[in-house]
This record gives structure tokens, C-alpha cells and sequence, in this order.
């Protein structure tokens, strides 16, 4: 039996890996696959990869490719999910910040430096047009619970995180949507560290086949939305509205979706320099 451990966002986009763990999927091909939850997100989990506190990481786009032109030895394997990500962009709701343009210069909450709460403010004020030096401040807050807490507080203004996780926080009271902000590429991608498709790359590959064999039918399991609701505390028609925007995916990240997104990075002054795709990307029919 091969050990492997995976790191992902307890949310979800994630629920397809509880179901083939939780059928045994992963064990009836010999491998021993266990998951850990990384509330913190995609900083949290890049922290883990390079200090090889996990084998692979279901994680950010944008946030995975950045950390390895700056020095994290793993590689993006396939998409996930290659709709985008809809990041709502909150208040608390007793702040005095009714719009987007309201929130110029004030401090976004970030779960840590590297998060896609934290590049993905770039984005945004890029979209609007502000001053990326100067009307862009930031407090780190770690996850959405230090949102949760310290928004209310005053620490923080702002706080990005995917729109029906937080919805819920929305609809009881503690925060307020003041917008949205779509990732301009496929959300979630599936990264693994270079020793380990190094010496387990054929184990890698049934992981995958496994995983995209339940994501090719997730919708279509029955009452799928209602275990999403229970699970994850989400109003039933914002789960449905989620399900109709989501689609994953068992491909690779395209070339143009590679350069687009770090030539955003490069713009957005996050990454010194490109890198070759095959730095970033690994290919198994290549390798075979």
C-alpha cells in the first residue's frame, strides 16, 4: 500500500475526494491516500508542499503558479476546476463601505501574503483601474474565521473569498456583498511535488483517473445538492446555482492559459520574471 497525503480547502469544490475516500476508492488500487484540511488556504498549502508536510494539493491557479517560479519544487499535473472562481468581495455588515469603489485604499484581509485572497485583490484593483501601490493596504487575518472575527472589529475593511462558501456568513448577518471578482483563468489545479512524480508518477496517474472518474458524473449524483447543503451549511438554491456555474475538469492547464496567467503575475509586479511551461507544468504522456 502506497502512502500519499493530499492537502485541500475544506469546501465544496473538494466534496468528489470525500466521496472516493469515503467509497474506498483510492485503497482498492493499493493506495493509502488520506487528506488534510488547509482552512488557510492556498499560501497555507504551498507552505506544506515545500516543507513536504503533504505529497500533493488541490489549490489556486494562480496562487500554485506563482509559488513555483518563486522556488516551490512541484508541478501542476491537470486542472480541477476549470470554471472560474467567483470570488465575492465582503463588509462587515455594520461597516459604512456600501460599494466596491467605497473600498479604495482601505486594508483587505488576507488569509497570508501569497493567498488568493491576497493576489486576488490585485486583480480586482487592477479591474478598477486603482493605484496598485498605493490604494492597496492589506491585514492578514489567516482564514475565513479570522474574517469572520476580526471584519466586525475593524480588522480589516475588505475580505475576498469564494461567494457561496461565504454566503451563508452573508445571509445571517456578519457580512455584506459588495461585489464580485471572476478569476480570469481555471480556479483549482491539482500540484504535486517533484520527488514525488519523480519516483511515484504511475501511483500520481491512478490518483488522478480515479478522482476524474467521480468528477465526470458528480453532478448527476443523486441528491448531490442536498448532501452539499447539509455539508456545508448552504442555502439548497445557492448550492444549485453553484453546481450550474461549476465544471470540472481532467485536462491540462493550456499554454495560453499558462502565459496569460503569468503575465498577470508579471504586471501585477507578484513574479520577477516567466518561466518555461515546463517548469510549471508536467506532462505524464511525455514522461511515459
Amino acid at each position: 500500500m502506497k502512502n500519499f497525503i493530499i492537502g485541500g480547502v475544506p469546501e465544496h469544490f473538494n466534496l468528489p475526494w470525500y466521496i472516493a475516500l469515503r467509497d474506498k476508492k483510492f485503497n482498492e488500487k493499493g493506495i493509502n491516500l488520506r487528506w488534510k484540511d488547509y482552512a488557510g488556504g492556498t499560501g497555507q498549502m504551498n507552505r506544506a508542499l515545500r516543507e513536504k508536510e503533504i505529497d500533493m494539493a488541490v489549490i489556486l491557479t494562480e496562487g500554485m503558479v506563482r509559488d513555483i517560479i518563486n522556488g516551490n519544487e512541484s508541478k501542476i499535473v491537470q486542472v480541477f476546476v476549470k470554471s472560474p472562481l467567483l470570488w465575492g468581495i465582503h463588509v462587515a455588515a455594520n461597516s459604512d463601505y456600501q460599494t466596491v469603489a467605497d473600498l479604495k485604499g482601505t486594508d483587505a484581509a488576507i488569509s497570508r501574503y501569497g493567498s488568493g485572497s491576497h493576489l486576488m485583490a490585485f486583480v480586482n484593483a487592477e479591474n478598477l483601474e486603482w493605484d496598485l501601490k498605493n490604494d492597496l493596504k492589506f491585514k492578514v487575518i489567516q482564514d475565513l474565521d479570522g474574517a469572520l472575527e476580526g471584519l466586525p472589529k475593524g480588522n480589516g475593511d475588505y475580505f475576498m473569498w469564494e461567494k457561496f462558501m461565504t454566503k451563508p456568513h452573508v445571509d445571517n448577518g456578519t457580512f455584506r456583498l459588495v461585489g464580485e471578482s471572476p478569476t480570469p483563468w481555471p480556479s483549482f489545479v491539482i500540484a504535486v511535488r517533484n520527488d514525488i512524480l519523480e519516483n511515484e508518477s504511475e501511483c500520481v496517474k491512478t490518483i488522478l483517473e480515479i478522482i476524474n472518474e467521480i468528477t465526470s458524473d458528480f453532478k448527476n449524483i443523486q441528491h448531490i445538492d442536498e448532501m452539499i447543503s447539509r455539508r456545508y451549511g448552504i442555502q439548497i438554491e445557492d448550492v444549485r446555482e453553484w453546481l450550474s456555474l461549476t465544471d470540472w475538469s481532467d485536462r491540462q492547464l493550456t499554454s495560453k492559459e499558462l502565459e496569460n496567467i503569468q503575465q498577470k503575475l508579471l504586471e501585477l509586479d507578484l513574479i520577477k520574471n516567466k518561466v518555461q511551461e515546463s517548469s510549471i507544468l508536467y506532462n505524464f504522456q511525455k514522461k511515459s
